[in-house]
């Protein structure tokens, strides 16, 4: 019942909304009835047999992943980005080489992604320069900011693409990821003789369908891998695990953040296992090397795109832009945020890298993620699925808060522009109370050992 009402709702938040421009505040309570549904249900899983929970969550996931069919895209225009590129290759045209403004790609435009007239009055419409005529993509007169292997899947969404299916092939390729990644789950959890129901953190959770199924984020593409990896690297077999780690990394750069936890051990003892560290990074740096070659040769431009330019815009360099490194500057000055950010993160690395359980890699990475999040208060809601993913891995569901949070930042805040910067601060500040709260409880759970004399 609870699954239910969960799909219900998820359908009437795509059907019934315009989008986080439009109306946000009426989003903001689609999206909290959600989260509390989703919760309610996953919850619920600890009374339903445990010979029942893997079947329930797979189809719950299936169920739960389809609403994100719903609807056109609602809070983000990257997936218009994501056939561009793939209409581009398949056109013989290296997607690094030119912006989509650029007048060499003016025969590859159409009245769907380059709308003319009064198609243009939309809130997520941008113009690049020519009268009349507007584009859905954002950043029309940047090259793409995206990785080899995200290149290589909107080519490939866009070969088997049928003539005007427009935003629906990138859809379903989101759904079949996200229900593929709910498989991998459901695998590693088995083999490790985990309780299953923790699939549910990443199968029913409300950010699957809206950023990875109704947006089309290529983002995931990257947990399918990055989750596939560390299962392979727990399971010892840490080649295969650098290459998808590797592979992930090349699609949305993001799943490096997991490479502390592939590496979880590596420097505890007196020493260092440098061997099992080299089985992990070598194919994981090869692969990305080798991701990019192709691209490379063909390529006239710079195959890094508007890397650089996107870390300069969304303030990683600037403590003061667009709330970034919020909690950090509750109690530091605005130049130190960057330089604490990164000490505090080598850390947590170093605490990893000496403490972590090789055994359960994706532990080490959660913490990781984690206070990656905390640190940098990223606004976009989308980059938490990697950490969703690695929730249902661990099971410390606490740190769902952070993705909650950056639903919060991307949305809520937006319907309060008046204390924008505040409703983002207070958001990651509430998900790092409730992570830590939750560090505390299951600390002082844990059994005490006894001491014999």
């Amino acid at each position: 019942m609870l699954l239910a009402a969960l799909t219900a709702v998820l359908v009437l938040t795509f059907v019934e909304d315009d989008g986080h421009l439009v109306r946000p505040a009426a989003l903001s309570w689609w999206y909290l009835a959600c989260w509390l549904l989703f919760a309610a249900a996953a919850w619920s899983l600890r009374w339903v047999p445990a010979r029942h929970r893997a079947g329930l969550v797979l189809a719950g996931g299936v169920l739960v992943a389809a609403t994100g069919l719903a609807a056109p895209p609602t809070t983000s225009t990257d997936m218009f980005r994501y056939a561009w590129d793939g209409r581009v290759q398949a056109a013989g045209i290296s997607p690094y080489d030119h912006a989509p403004a650029d007048r060499e790609l003016a025969g590859l435009r159409d009245d769907w992604l380059f709308p003319r007239g009064a198609a243009c009055a939309g809130p997520d419409r941008a113009g690049f320069g020519e009268p009349e005529v507007c584009t859905r993509l954002n950043r029309p007169r940047v090259h793409t900011i995206y990785p080899p292997v995200a290149e290589a899947y909107f080519l490939g969404v866009h070969g088997l693409s049928p003539s005007g299916a427009r935003h629906k092939p990138l859809q379903v390729g989101g759904a079949v990821l996200a229900v593929a990644t709910t498989g991998v789950l459901l695998l590693v959890l088995r083999r490790r003789g985990a309780d299953v129901a923790r699939a549910a953190y990443w199968a029913w959770c409300p950010a699957v369908p809206v950023e990875a199924v109704n947006n089309a984020h290529v983002d995931g593409l990257a947990v399918l891998l990055a989750v596939a990896g560390l299962g392979a690297v727990a399971a010892r077999r840490r080649a295969l695990g650098g290459v998808l780690i590797g592979a992930g990394i090349a699609a949305k750069m993001l799943p490096a953040v997991v490479l502390p936890g592939a590496l979880a051990g590596v420097l505890a003892g007196r020493r260092p296992d440098w061997r099992r560290a080299a089985a992990v990074l070598v194919p994981a740096a090869v692969w990305v090397a080798l991701s990019y070659l192709p691209y490379v040769l063909v390529s006239d431009a710079s195959v890094f795109g508007y890397l650089g330019g996107y870390a300069k815009e969304e303030g990683y360099d600037d403590a003061s832009a667009r709330s970034r490194y919020a909690l950090l500057r509750l109690v530091v000055p605005d130049a130190w945020a960057l330089p604490a950010a990164l000490l505090v993160t080598a850390l947590v690395v170093l605490y990893v890298l000496r403490r972590g359980d090789p055994e359960r890699p994706w532990s080490g990475a959660l913490l990781v993620l984690g206070w990656a999040f905390c640190l940098m208060t990223p606004g976009y809601s989308w980059y938490a699925l990697l950490l969703v993913a690695l929730v249902a891995l661990d099971g410390r569901w606490e740190w769902l808060a952070v993705a909650a949070a950056g639903a919060v930042c991307y949305v809520t805040a937006r319907a309060v522009p008046h204390s924008f910067d505040t409703v983002r601060t207070s958001a990651y500040a509430v998900a790092a109370a409730v992570a830590a709260a939750g560090w505390r409880v299951r600390r002082r759970s844990l059994p005490v050992a006894r001491v014999s004399v």
